[in-house]
């Protein structure tokens, strides 16, 4: 939940006004004033928390500073005794704190630099602002978050499990009296049956995770509302500090929020877009078994919180239907498969191909093979190899184990009900019928995408990746050349599942080609 609001100040840009603010939460009290925001936590106990006694609110101030700065440590600036009443403070909080000594202390404040308004993801989405690239930079941010963290020890299990806390949302929407007439408790215990169900499931998979080190002290809260945009970068704020087990969670469950929520703001084509910039980051593809259940327990909650007041009937009714989308079985996956030389478009269409996928409501998952060489080699997905690297990075062996690894990932992705894009050269046949084989085996529909571009054109835009270096691909002009001389082009029996692709016009013109052929794919 969005427990702080926080650092909003006036019009994105302009000075923070002068006249004090003061936002009310349920648990926190938040004065805006000059560049600052000052938290202070409300002397309340309750049954999700404690924040009875001055020791308490201490230390739950210093918990948020602490574990806010792993995101965010432009935001959280320090931890101030007060020794003053709160209307003093309010008045002048300068002076108030200047005056304050920890031997005294009435309170604890926990001091921010404020933002402009606007800045929170969830404002950005109402302006209809969230880009592309706003979200790959959010998946990014996550998954390296993600990754610096380590993981709680395998004999320490949280004491309330995730099918627990849905238990109790269940419950108390069951027995609210503001849960709107439509959702009768029969609608609730249905989705409760389902969602139980799979989690019950996942036991097995869920503990095993835990061995493997997947469960981290992450953030707990990654909803839009507590994501920003902030002096060029994207970062969250706003962890829960108040329970160590909402945040000591498998990381896919924390990664689901974010989807979760683009997904019931009818942003399916980027909550798919963030799911598969996260795991470009992270290489965890296994954890796409869990995205979806993780996703329906995260909307449960935020649907539990809206009748509690945040949000109302129209919060309540977004994150319902999310909930039940949610838990509804998926259509069955697919498998499309990228072909062409450096150049010709590929990862392009790859992108469009997921996105248009996704709008038509199929899960689905991009996987790049330029990332997952990288991945192998354990180096950044823009790393540039020195001339006496590129043998290996390069060598059959590797080539090998990288479309090893983009098989791996496909299975993961369909044992989850995603369809995959795989993003590859694919130039020769024998790296096509190995995915080709891979699909029948599984029983997925296989479908191979060429993309082809005057020659002219693909050398311009090699120069051009070349020139920003920001892309994971390696390839220039000797390699698309190269490509060129061994290429082994689609062959009489790949015809039939194969579709063309012309890249040399505009990226609408080249949208418009991959929602045409998707629906032929599609039978629509």
């Amino acid at each position: 939940m969005n427990r702080t609001e926080a650092a909003a100040t006036g019009p994105a840009g302009e000075e923070p006004p002068a006249p004090h603010r003061v936002i009310e939460t349920h648990i926190s009290r938040v004065l805006l004033a000059g560049p600052w925001a000052y938290k202070v936590k409300k002397p309340l106990k309750l049954s999700f928390l404690d924040f009875s006694t001055v020791q308490r609110r201490r230390h739950f101030c210093e918990e948020e500073w602490r574990i806010n700065r792993r995101t965010a440590p432009e935001l959280y600036v320090d931890v101030l005794p007060l020794s003053v009443p709160w209307h003093v403070f309010e008045a002048d909080p300068e002076a108030a704190l200047a005056q304050s000594r920890a031997d005294r202390a009435l309170d604890w404040v926990v001091r921010m630099r404020r933002f402009d308004a606007g800045a929170l993801l969830a404002e950005r989405w109402a302006r209809g602002e969230l880009t592309p690239g706003l979200i790959d930079r959010l998946a990014a941010h996550v998954a390296a978050f993600h990754g610096a963290l380590p993981p709680v020890p395998a004999d320490a299990p949280p004491a309330k499990p995730t099918p627990l806390w849905v238990r109790d949302s269940l419950n108390a929407i069951r027995q609210h009296p503001g849960r709107p007439a439509a959702v009768s408790t029969d609608r609730v215990d249905a989705v409760g049956e389902r969602l139980l169900g799979e989690f019950s499931g996942l036991q097995d998979w869920m503990a095993a995770r835990h061995a493997q080190g997947w469960v981290r002290e992450c953030h707990g809260d990654l909803h839009l509302g507590n994501l920003i945009e902030w002096q060029g970068r994207v970062m969250a704020f706003d962890a829960i500090e108040f329970d160590a087990d909402l945040r000591r969670i498998d990381v896919i469950n924390d990664a689901a929020f974010t989807f979760m929520d683009l997904f019931a703001h009818d942003e399916p084509a980027l909550a798919w877009r963030f799911v598969s910039g996260y795991l470009d980051g992270t290489g965890d593809h296994d954890g796409l078994r869990g995205l979806r259940p993780y996703a329906a327990y995260r909307a449960l909650v935020r649907a539990h919180v809206a009748l509690l007041g945040s949000g109302g009937a129209e919060a309540f009714g977004r994150y319902w239907r999310c909930l039940e989308t949610l838990v509804e079985p998926p259509p069955a996956p697919g498998l499309w498969l990228m072909m062409g030389v450096s150049g010709s478009g590929k990862s392009t269409v790859a992108g469009l191909l997921r996105d248009a996928l996704a709008a038509h409501g199929r899960p689905v998952v991009r996987v790049r093979s330029d990332v997952e060489r990288k991945r192998l080699l354990g180096v950044a997905p823009t790393a540039r190899p020195t001339p006496a690297q590129a043998a290996h990075w390069y060598s059959a062996d590797l080539t090998r184990q990288t479309y090893d690894r983009l098989m791996a990932a496909a299975q993961s992705a369909w044992a989850a009900g995603c369809s995959v894009v795989l993003d590859a050269a694919s130039l020769r046949r024998a790296e096509r019928l190995q995915m080709r084989t891979l699909a029948a085996t599984a029983g997925v529909p296989f479908h191979l995408w060429v993309c082809h571009a005057p020659q002219a054109l693909m050398a311009e835009r090699l120069v051009e990746r070349e020139r920003h270096g920001s892309d994971p691909s390696d390839a220039g002009l000797a390699v698309m050349e190269r490509q060129r001389a061994w290429m082994e082009p689609v062959t009489a029996d790949e015809k039939a599942e194969a579709r063309l692709l012309h890249n040399e016009g505009d990226l609408a013109a080249l949208d418009a080609q991959v929602q045409a052929l998707l629906r032929q794919d599609l039978g629509g």
